[in-house]
């Protein structure tokens, strides 16, 4: 049985996820930020892997990236972490990460502060 408001009127929650409490891109970007390639020090974000952010109705996050390099040993493990980070999201039903390599990753698509994080650790970018 549903709860009971203040005024004695039943609250009825819906069986789907309202359009409202979807997360928006921005909180999705948000969340990978704790996502780091292992060989590298900056969030997957800051390095500009992130090529592309899907919300859909019903919860179903596509998240479209690359890696620095094509035969990355660390595929998986940035797909699982990525996928759990925005997986713990309020909305997220399922997360699916495509990876592709057009346009290759360059150096030129980090964002000014993963080029700081990078010249901290010594990095010339």
């Amino acid at each position: 049985m549903a709860p009971e408001s203040m005024d004695g009127e039943q609250n009825v929650q819906a069986s789907t996820t309202p359009a409202g409490a979807l997360p928006s891109e921005e909180q999705v970007r948000e969340a990978l930020k704790i996502v780091k390639d292992p060989e590298i020090p900056v969030n997957v974000v800051d390095l500009g892997l992130i090529y592309g952010v899907d919300v859909q109705e019903g919860g179903l996050v596509d998240i479209t990236m690359t890696l620095t390099s094509v035969g990355c040993p660390v595929q998986d493990l940035i797909r699982a972490d990525a996928e759990m980070a925005v997986g713990r999201l309020d909305g997220v039903t399922d997360v699916n990460v495509e990876f592709v390599w057009t346009p290759p990753w360059g150096p030129d698509k980090m964002t000014e502060d993963g080029k700081r994080q990078m010249r901290m650790f010594g990095f010339n970018v």
